[in-house]
C-alpha cells in the first residue's frame, strides 16, 4: 500500500502499458485517474480496477491539445484536491523513414509524445510545489536512446522525452519533485501486436531476439513505474531506466 491516499494520474491508460500502470497503482492503494481519448477503453480499465477492489475513475481528454491537458489537471484538483503522481505514458508511433512520413504524422507525434508533457507538467508543477513535492514518471523508450531504423518520428520524440525528463528533474529537484523515465524495449501491447502483424512477423519471432528469451509484459513496466514513483526511490531523480531483457535495438 505504498500509495494509500495518494492521487495518481495516468495518461494513455485505456490499455497496454497504461492500463497495467493504472492497475498497479490501484492495487497499492492509490486513487487512480485513468485518462485517455478512448472513453470505452478507459472505462474498461476502471471497471477492472473496481472489480479488483481498487479506486479509479475515467477522465476522457485529448492530450494532443493544450486545453485537453490543462482540463485534466483542473478537473483532478477540483475533484480530488491534490495530485501526488503524474505518469506521462500516452504515446503514438507513426512508423517510417523521413520520406515516407507526412507533416501530420510528424506534428501529431510531437503533440502527443512531447507537447502533452510540457502542458501537463506546466499545469501540475505549481500544485506539487505547493504540496511540498511529488513524482512524475514519463514513458520514454529504448529507441529514444538507441534509435531503430524506419521509426524516425517515434525515436526523435522519445529522445525528447528522455531529455525533457532530465531537464525537468534538475530544475525541480530543489522543490522535492522527482522526475524519472522508464525506457522499455519490446513490450507485448496492442500497439506492438499491430506492428508485428503489419510486418508479417509473430510474437515468437520477437521473443527470439531477446537474450532473456521473451519480450516484456506491461505489468513488468508498471512495477518499475510504481517503484520510481514510490518513496523507495526517494533519491532517484533524472534517471532513465531501461527495461529490455538485455535486448539490443532491433
Amino acid at each position: 500500500m505504498r500509495f494509500k491516499e495518494k492521487v495518481v494520474i495516468v495518461t494513455g491508460a485505456a490499455g497496454g502499458i497504461g492500463g497495467a500502470i493504472s492497475a498497479r497503482f490501484a492495487t497499492e492503494g492509490a486513487q487512480v485517474i485513468v485518462t485517455d481519448m478512448d472513453g470505452e477503453g478507459a472505462g474498461a480499465t476502471v471497471s477492472q480496477i473496481v472489480a479488483d477492489g481498487g479506486c479509479a475513475r475515467a477522465l476522457v481528454s485529448d492530450i494532443s491539445t493544450a486545453d485537453g491537458c490543462h482540463a485534466i489537471i483542473q478537473n483532478v484538483i477540483a475533484t480530488e484536491g491534490r495530485i501526488d503522481v503524474l505518469c506521462n505514458n500516452a504515446g503514438i508511433n507513426r512508423r517510417g523513414n523521413l520520406l515516407s512520413l507526412t507533416s501530420d504524422d510528424w506534428n501529431l507525434s510531437f503533440a502527443v509524445n512531447v507537447d502533452s508533457m510540457f502542458h501537463l507538467c506546466q499545469a501540475v508543477l505549481p500544485h506539487m510545489i505547493e504540496a511540498g513535492g511529488g513524482a512524475i514518471v514519463n514513458t520514454a523508450s529504448q529507441w529514444g536512446l538507441y534509435p531503430a531504423p524506419n521509426h524516425i518520428a517515434y525515436n526523435v520524440t522519445k529522445a525528447a522525452v528522455a531529455s525533457f525528463t532530465q531537464n525537468l528533474a534538475r530544475d525541480y529537484a530543489p522543490n522535492k519533485i522527482r522526475v524519472n523515465a522508464v525506457c522499455p524495449g519490446e513490450i507485448h501491447t496492442p500497439m506492438l501486436e499491430a506492428g508485428v502483424t503489419r510486418a508479417g512477423r509473430t510474437i515468437a519471432d520477437l521473443d527470439k531476439l531477446v537474450p532473456f528469451g521473451r519480450i516484456g509484459k506491461p505489468e513488468e513496466v508498471a512495477a518499475l513505474v510504481a517503484f520510481l514513483a514510490s518513496d523507495e526511490a526517494a533519491f532517484m531523480c533524472g534517471s532513465l531506466v531501461e527495461i529490455t531483457g538485455a535486448q539490443a535495438v532491433a
